[in-house]
This record gives C-alpha cells, sequence and structure tokens, in this order.
C-alpha cells in the first residue's frame, strides 16, 4: 500500500532508531497513521526476512480498551529471534520479559479455517518466554507506533518440553529466585479463535510456524540472571540471562 507522509516519518523515525540502538519519545496521535499502514511499515522493515512465526500482543480487554482497538495485535517472529540459553542482554535497547504460552504448527491453516481446523493444525504447544524490546521510550506508545516497531517483538524462546494439550492455570515467571509476575492463562482467551484470527489477518499460516499467544502476565524488566518460567503441571523453562 502506498504510505501517507506521517506514515513514511514514522518508518524513517523507527528504522533510525533501530540503527542507533536508541529509544525515543512517542509521539502519540500526533501522527495521523493507520494501523494498516502500521502493519505495512511493520512489514516493510521486515523484508526479505523469512518469516518464521508471529506473536500476539494487547490481548486482554482492558489493555485494548486502554489503547483503542478492539482486537489484539500481532508481530512478526524471524529466525535471528529464536534465541537459546545464554541471552545476551547488550543485544536489546530496552529488554522486558514475559511468560507466555507457544504453538508449532504442523499443517498450514487457511485465512477462513475455523477453530477445529486450528486444533488440528497445532502440532505441540511449549512453555515460551517473550523477549520485549522498543524504541519507544518508558514502552509509552500509541497502537499504530506499537505495531509499527514489530510488537516490541525483540527475540524469542521455547521449553524444550512438549506440552500435549495447553494447560490450564497460572503461568509464573521467577527472577534470581525471585516471583517477577504471573497471570492466570484464562485470560489469554480461546486459543483457536485466536490462530483463526491470525491466520485471517496475515492471509494464512504455514507449517512449522511458531504462535506465541501473548501473556496472561504483566512484563517485567530483564536483569542478569537465571530466568524461571513455571507452568502449572510443573512444567519448566529455565534460560540464564547476561549482559553481555
Amino acid at each position: 500500500m502506498e504510505l501517507s507522509a506521517d506514515a513514511l516519518a514514522l518508518l524513517e523515525d523507527i528504522r533510525q532508531a533501530r540503527a542507533d540502538r536508541c529509544v525515543i519519545a512517542s509521539r502519540g496521535n500526533a501522527r495521523r497513521v493507520t494501523l494498516a499502514e502500521a502493519y505495512a511499515i511493520q512489514a516493510a522493515l521486515g523484508e526479505e526476512q523469512p518469516i518464521k512465526g508471529y506473536k500476539l500482543g494487547l490481548i486482554s480487554p482492558a489493555k485494548q480498551q486502554q489503547m483503542g482497538i478492539t482486537a489484539p495485535v500481532y508481530g512478526r517472529i524471524f529466525p535471528a529471534m529464536m534465541l537459546e540459553s545464554p541471552i545476551r542482554l547488550s543485544r536489546f535497547i530496552q529488554p522486558r520479559v514475559e511468560p507466555e504460552l507457544a504453538a508449532v504448527l504442523c499443517a498450514p491453516l487457511a485465512p477462513d479455517a475455523a477453530p477445529g481446523a486450528a486444533a488440528a493444525a497445532i502440532g505441540g504447544w511449549f512453555l515460551g518466554v517473550d523477549m520485549l524490546d522498543s524504541i519507544w521510550d518508558g514502552y509509552r506508545f500509541s497502537v499504530a507506533e506499537v505495531v509499527a516497531d514489530n510488537s516490541s517483538g525483540g527475540g524469542f524462546l521455547l521449553g524444550a518440553r512438549m506440552i500435549d494439550h495447553p494447560p490450564d492455570g497460572v503461568l509464573r515467571l521467577y527472577l534470581n529466585g525471585t516471583l517477577r509476575t504471573e497471570g492466570d492463562m484464562r485470560s489469554l482467551g480461546d486459543l483457536y479463535e485466536r490462530l483463526c484470527w491470525l491466520a485471517t489477518m496475515t492471509g494464512g499460516l504455514r507449517a512449522g510456524q511458531i504462535i506465541f499467544f501473548g501473556s496472561p502476565a504483566a512484563a517485567t524488566p530483564a536483569e542478569p540472571g537465571v530466568l524461571e518460567v513455571i507452568g502449572p503441571d510443573a512444567d519448566c523453562l529455565i534460560v540464564r540471562l547476561e549482559n553481555e
């Protein structure tokens, strides 16, 4: 799509901030950039990179109301964003962490797929970590600004153990032995409907792609040490975070 002058300016601001590895102040809604333009900016910033999967964000109704939207947002996951322990925090601008539930697809999902097809397309569930990163100072942004900046996608981790079914209960994140954030996974909503929505928004999903469904818990600042994500059935993901 052809971008407006405001959208082109936003594209350049994000590209420059990422290149300079610096934060910039939000301009809120002073720029008249539509959500469709924000996704077009997101795509332009990731052009020529294969898509490994997608992340969902702003999943809670309260957050959506605050941001003036009625549905989640999504970001792209590129192969270089899939991380393993140890993780160098210096690769991020202002890293925060969220505990998440993720799924790996074993079959494609068409844009008009029904929830039953979505369920059949999931090859396995995993605990995950979304390493958030943002150019927006203090994570203060408009919905167009965050979507254009790839929905604050920085890096992603999958647990080593596959879970047979989506767990039902509380997901907790500990950092250096201290509980930092937790949330009930029921707040993620119907995961199969979420997957169908994403397939419609992206024009379809492919087998092998990884989907992060968003976090039931608030994000917390990352710092060096041992990070643990604990699921309700004693499933666990452990990763070491390092400065360098």
